[in-house]
């Protein structure tokens, strides 16, 4: 029997066990056809996660399964213990942004405050404990002097991290992250990455897919290798071997001079394949 928990909008360390995240045999389906299937994952608490495999894999299908954008079609989900959907606000997500409409009319501080509407509720008003969340979010990355432009007007990087401090204002258990990398400036990759360690330190649980598997080798203490359903979760070194990454990618990863180099030109995306 799984132990009771405190409620989730209360910080990680006063929580009465730690904020893992468990999946058992869950399948997730579009039109029928299983996008993952039968996946069982642990993720240890306050770890680091590259989520990894080819294009199609269900790497964005697995993040919004997490955050219940998705239904699963199978199997169950736990996040500290409890099914998912017991929780108001302890998983934050930051889609790709091609999946955001960057035209709506809405300010940098508006798109950060949204992190908070999970513990504002319908009705209420931004307390003042709020907004200084939010100045304390836009402030660490190095946003305050774009507090009051349009989202629309940014460069990629600065959106991205936009986005970011959105996460940290929702102060989440857990983030998902969802190619963060793709089309962003080495500046912004890093600024994440040193993000990314700095919620480590603060016992958050980090998940990010990416194409990079040399970035998920060198940066990330765990791998998860898809391919719709799971190849092999543990370190980078343990995971990246050739029979694990022939299965997922087939022929077209090697290792080449110490490297992990993947053969694809410009795949489609599960958006696009679903399309098809």
């Amino acid at each position: 029997m799984r132990a009771p928990v405190k409620a989730t909008n209360q910080p990680i360390e006063e929580l009465g066990e730690p904020a893992r995240l468990e999946l058992e045999n869950v399948t997730v389906a579009y039109d029928g056809q299983p996008a993952l299937e039968g996946v069982t994952l642990h993720v240890p608490h306050g770890t680091r996660v590259a989520v990894v495999g080819p294009n199609g894999a269900g790497k964005t299908t697995l993040f919004k399964a997490l955050v219940g954008l998705l239904p699963l079609r199978e199997g169950h989900i736990f996040i500290h213990g409890k099914p998912l959907g017991h929780h108001q606000d302890c998983v934050a997500y930051v889609p790709q942004r091609e999946e955001v409409d960057w035209r709506f009319p809405v300010t940098v501080t508006d798109v950060v405050m949204m992190g908070r509407y999970g513990r504002l509720g319908w009705l209420r008003r931004p307390s003042k404990a709020d907004r200084a969340v939010v100045t304390r979010s836009l402030e660490q990355m190095g946003l305050l002097d774009l507090a009051n432009r349009s989202i629309g007007e940014l460069s990629g990087g600065q959106q991205q991290r936009v986005f970011l401090a959105r996460a940290l204002a929702q102060e989440p258990h857990i983030l998902l992250m969802d190619e963060p990398f793709t089309g962003v400036d080495v500046i912004t990759q890093e600024a994440t990455l040193a993000l990314l360690e700095q919620l480590q330190g603060q016992g958050v649980t980090v998940l990010v897919s990416t194409h990079d598997l040399n970035l998920a080798l060198e940066r990330f203490q765990q791998v998860v290798l898809l391919n719709r359903r799971l190849i092999a979760s543990g370190p980078p070194a343990e995971v990246f071997t050739q029979q694990a990454l022939t299965e997922a990618f087939g022929g077209q990863a090697f290792f080449l001079d110490g490297c992990v180099v993947v053969d694809q030109c410009c795949p489609p995306s599960e958006a696009q394949q679903r399309e098809w």
